[in-house]
């Protein structure tokens, strides 16, 4: 592209002959330049000087800055949406695009059904609208190179009427994402993303144990060689469930002490060969704690066959030790591992209840609770952002009084040890 660009501003008389026979005359203003990408000569008319000169300002700023982009070859919303799921091809899971496309075609592209949210879902399904159908249109025909920040508070405010704040703001994140992509592939600026939209309703956190709670239930798992590891495991390496299912045992490895994290299991037991999203797909260090506890489980865990398969395998049934399990090394779905192993451990030990998917929030929370930094805990819980991890899992593990005495160390000399010596 041509860094500079000339732009003359030209003016001539129209005239046009009315219905009554009279001639009227009227200015015609226009911009003539060559295009800096394809060197074609351009000309755009305008009816007042104001706005032909609006427009060479800037056409010279796009080309200064290199974000000029021919608005007529310009690529629609809709199509940057196509090009976005596109790329998210094989990088997710099959049921997380298809949750994409639902929001990407339904509250974005357009049109908006207005309706249910069962009678939306059906029609962005089956593209079948229900008698008598209402629409409203959305930004799926509009150019990148027309597309604004006050269309876009605009279409996030009709999206918040119809459908809620939450499809609003999930929408909105999608959105960036498709502009931000739009922007690397096909050299369009994406327009400031608008503040100040609503926001959701207060999501109340989830309930997670404190870390005396999670000490007593590693100290019971570790005295029950069948089934501690099953229900210790997510506290020691931060997975989700369907991760934790999923997780074979040529994915541990011991001689580096690491745990490949590169499938999930599906609530009917098959295995895909990819996690929740691109960065799901990562390497969990082993703690002293969980690699003692998988390598006494090694021994014991069922065979498919006799092999090793499963780490976290269905069950079988138990032999006088050290004969082999009859059965099991099948997979275990997800309602029987919390029926067998999750559920029973927190009723014997008397802990408050909370879910597998909590015990990844407190892994989280208790990683930057003990300082470490918000972009290595990303990492290894396999957030893409950090702000994910810092908006949507951290949870306060500690009370008030370590708030206060981290405080007391930072703004109070004795308390670190440090004695004022008076004015200099």
């Amino acid at each position: 592209m041509n860094q500079t660009v000339n732009v003359s501003i030209t003016s001539t008389t129209r005239r046009r002959q009315l219905a009554n026979g009279t001639i009227a005359s009227y200015p015609q203003w226009y911009c003539e330049y060559r295009d800096p990408v394809c060197g074609k000569r351009r000309r755009r008319a305008f009816n007042r000087k104001k706005d032909a000169e609006a427009f060479r300002n800037a056409l010279l700023v796009k080309v200064a800055e290199g974000s000029y982009v021919d608005e007529r070859t310009a690529p629609t919303v809709g199509k940057a949406i196509e090009h976005w799921l596109a790329d998210k091809e094989g990088k997710v899971k099959p049921s997380t695009l298809t949750g994409y496309k639902v929001v990407a075609y339904g509250a974005l592209r357009g049109p908006l059904l207005v309706g249910s949210p069962q009678e939306r879902a059906d029609y962005t399904e089956t593209g079948v609208a229900p008698k008598d159908a209402r629409f409203i249109k959305l930004l799926g025909d509009v150019k990148l190179t027309d597309l604004t920040t006050a269309m876009i508070r605009a279409w996030h405010r009709t999206i918040v009427e119809q459908c809620g704040n939450h499809t609003a703001n999930r929408a909105k994140s999608h959105l960036k994402s498709i502009l931000a992509l739009a922007e690397e592939d096909f050299g369009t600026r994406a327009p400031s993303m608008p503040t100040g939209l609503s926001r959701a309703r207060h999501k109340q956190k989830k309930a997670i144990l404190t870390s005396r709670d999670i000490a007593a239930l590693i100290a019971a798992a570790k005295v029950d060689p069948e089934q501690g590891i099953y229900f210790a495991f997510p506290f020691l390496a931060g997975t989700r469930p369907s991760e934790q299912l999923g997780l074979l045992w040529s994915e541990v490895d011991f001689d580096k002490n690491v745990i490949r994290i590169c499938r999930i299991q599906e609530r009917d037991g098959t295995l895909t060969e990819m996690t929740k999203t691109e960065a799901g797909t990562r390497e969990i260090p082993m703690g002293t704690t969980l690699r003692e506890m998988l390598i006494e489980w090694r021994l014991r865990c069922p065979r498919k066959g006799k092999e090793l398969h499963r780490v976290f395998p269905g069950p079988g049934r138990l032999q006088e030790w050290p004969k082999l399990r009859i059965g099991g090394g099948g997979p275990l779905l997800y309602q029987n591992f919390r029926k067998r192993y999750w559920v029973p451990a927190f009723k014997k030990l008397g802990l408050p209840y909370v879910t597998p998917h909590s015990a990844r929030h407190s892994f989280i929370s208790t990683l930057q609770a003990q300082g470490i930094e918000v972009g290595l805990v990303a990492q290894i819980a396999g957030h893409a952002n950090p702000t994910v991890t810092l908006g949507h899992y951290t949870q306060a593990v500690r009370g008030g009084a370590a708030a206060v005495a981290a405080l007391e160390r930072a703004y109070v000399p004795d308390a670190a040890g440090v004695r004022y010596a008076g004015p200099a």
